[in-house]
């Protein structure tokens, strides 16, 4: 599934309207995203926005962050904030190959 399509069926399934949801979201000077703004995310038309956002979404519709940030192709404020070496970063991206593939097994 996409980012898009995860947020529409988790507002569905909210029971939330487009209208609903999108004044639960509010940008970073504290106004709402535009309906029309949330409905172009839900049909993969924009881009997934940035972990501001992110983590709104994931709140007020009960998914788990992480899970968000990977579908948008993003990484979590705390880790990029987090000083790792090439090494490092290599390794966590292989164990989490490798538990994504042990997954579908």
């Amino acid at each position: 599934m996409t980012f898009g399509q995860v947020i529409a069926q988790k507002r569905k399934e909210a029971e939330l309207s487009q209208k609903e949801l999108a004044l639960k979201i509010r940008k970073e000077d504290g106004t709402p995203i535009s309906p029309q703004y949330l409905n172009d995310i839900e049909h993969d038309r924009r881009n997934p926005p940035a972990g501001f956002l992110i983590e709104q979404f994931a709140r007020i519709l009960d998914v788990k962050p992480d899970y968000l940030y990977y579908l948008a192709g993003d990484v979590p404020a705390d880790l990029k904030r987090a000083h790792a070496d090439e090494d490092r970063v290599a390794a966590a991206y292989s164990a989490f190959r490798d538990r994504l593939k042990k997954g579908r097994s």
